[in-house]
This record gives C-alpha cells, structure tokens and sequence, in this order.
C-alpha cells in the first residue's frame, strides 16, 4: 500500500468514515483529502483530527483541473467519494449530478492518468442496477440506473472502466448497499427518522412502505474498500453489502420501536418518482477477498441512534 492517498469528498458521511478508519489503521498512511464544502460534507465531520500531522485538507471542487492537479501530488492512489448523493434532489435539479459525478470523475480520472496513479477507486452505489424482483445483483448485472443520481453514478462507473481498457488505467470500482451510521447527513432515511422522532416529530414513510433496501454499516463498508484497495484486481467491480434486507415499512417500525415510539408517528406520504422497489446484491466477489460484516445490524442501528442522541448540536442545525 502507499504511502500518500488522496480521497475526494473525505467531508461527506462515508468519506469521513473512512478517512477516521484508514488513520487509525495504519501509522505510515498519509491522507490529502479534497473537498468542496457543500451543503453534505462539513469540516466538522472530521475537526478532531485536524491536527494530524499525516492528515491534509484541501478545499475545492473535482471539477476544477488546477485544483485537483495540486491535490494530486505525491499521492499513488485515489479514491473518488465525491457524489451528489440524494435522489430526491436529483429529481428536482440533475445538472449538480451531472457535473459533479460524471465531469468532476472525468477530471479525477484525467488527473491520475497524467500522474500515473497505482490505483484509482471509483466509490459507486447498487442504484446502478436499478431494481430487481427476484434474485440478487451481480457484478456482471446489467447496469439500468432509474433516477438522474443513479444514472449518473452509472455514467461515471463506465468512464471509469473505459479508462481501464483505453488508457490502462489500474481502475477498481466498488458498489455498495444502503451506508448508514454516524455522521449521515439528515435528509436520509435513517438519520431523518431518528432525529424526527428525538424532535418528537412524525416520520415520512413513502408510498406503502414496501420498498426493499439492503443495509451496511458504514464501518463494514469502510473495512471492505480498505481490503478491496489492498487485494483487488484492476478492472473489477466489487459488490459490498450487509446482507440485512428489510423493508422500508419494516425499518421504520424497528426504529419506532427502539426509541420507544408507536406507529402513530408514522406519515404515509406520495411516493417517490421512479422508486425502485427492490435493492439486493450478490457480495459472493468480495468475500472471495475475505471480507465478511463485522457489525450486526440491529446493534450497530442502537450504536447509531445513540450517535444521533448524543449529538443534537452536529444535526439541529442542519434541519433548520
């Protein structure tokens, strides 16, 4: 493993995580990381080491070639987090997920290709395979993004593997299930409905509830991408999931129940456009590698909703 990596979008929820786990595993590890600020990645998410010596912020955008040339220095591997992330939003305005997560990939890619990286990972999502009724994705599924954010996490994926095959670029992507854990912006799910109910407020359940997402914690999803970075093989795609399929409705009603709320705090809503209905990933590639989830997940979603409990101030100002 090198010694210098760059890590892009090391202030949004995984990228933190990550950032947190890479330097406190390895003691000759040295992190640039490259982040625009926006509204999802804060400073704050990682200020308790802003004092490591092994640790570099540097704030700006992917998409800004000169920025990412002076990031870039010195580091031998990269890995892209930086993502517009949430489907909603994409709904109502794609053009920040097209720039970001598709041009803003282009310019990274450009950048390791000019600096002859040893390893480019490109972080992706199992939104790409759309959704599925039976069965569970493969790496080699069929690619059928139903929303802009996941049509272009798609597009970024192959321009990342073009540059594999074109430039022999030494390219890894990985596609994870639903990340949840400390640190998760509050418009999603997970922490939207915990800090909901610690405001003693109602949860927005869409549709019937049925839809069907597969949950990782992000430390799992964190120790996975460390193994993939350490053993995988160029031009693959590794699938990283937690294998705790559960409803939406399901989910809600566990949640409810742990913090000791009844379902009249539930509030069916319209459903999302173009929601898909099933999520599941066959992960049998990674565990190949030796991965295997660390976190069961009724604990760590204890573990999680204590986070959120014991840190009003990080979130109270976000949903305001």
């Amino acid at each position: 493993m090198e010694r210098k990596i760059l890590v892009t979008g090391g202030c949004g929820f995984i990228g933190s995580n990550f950032i947190r786990y890479i330097l406190d595993k390895y003691s000759d590890l040295t992190i640039v990381n490259l982040d625009k600020l926006t509204y999802a990645g804060r400073g704050r998410n990682l200020q308790d080491i802003n004092d490591n010596r092994r640790y570099e912020f540097i704030k700006g955008d992917i998409c800004n070639e000169a920025v990412v040339d002076r990031a870039i220095q010195g580091c031998r591997v990269v890995l892209n987090f930086a993502a517009e992330s949430h489907v909603d939003r994409s709904i109502l305005n794609s053009e920040d997920f097209v720039r970001t997560n598709i041009c803003g990939t282009q310019v990274l890619l450009d950048a390791a290709k000019r600096h002859k990286v040893k390893l480019y990972i490109q972080i992706s999502t199992d939104e790409v395979y759309g959704s599925v009724k039976r069965g569970s994705f493969t790496e080699k599924s069929h690619l059928l993004p139903n929303s802009p954010y996941s049509a272009s996490k798609a597009a970024a994926d192959l321009l990342a593997y073009s540059y594999y095959v074109t430039y022999k670029l030494p390219v890894i992507i990985t596609r994870s299930s639903n990340n949840f854990g400390p640190y998760q912006y509050p418009e999603k799910v997970i922490p939207l409905f915990v800090t909901n109910l610690l405001e003693n407020k109602k949860v927005p359940l869409y549709g019937d509830g049925l839809n069907v997402r597969d949950w990782i914690y992000v430390a799992d999803n964190c120790r996975a991408i460390d193994l993939v970075m350490r053993k995988g093989r160029f031009g693959q795609v590794y699938n990283i999931g937690g294998e705790n399929e559960i409803t939406n409705k399901n989910l809600t009603y566990t949640i409810l129940k742990k913090m000791n709320r009844s379902k009249k705090y539930i509030k069916y809503v319209t459903d999302r456009l173009g929601h898909d209905r099933r999520y599941s990933l066959d992960c049998g590639k990674v565990r190949k590698l030796g991965f295997k989830t660390k976190y069961d997940f009724q604990k760590a979603l204890d573990t999680t909703i204590s986070w959120y409990a014991d840190n009003i101030s990080w979130w109270q100002r976000l949903k305001k």
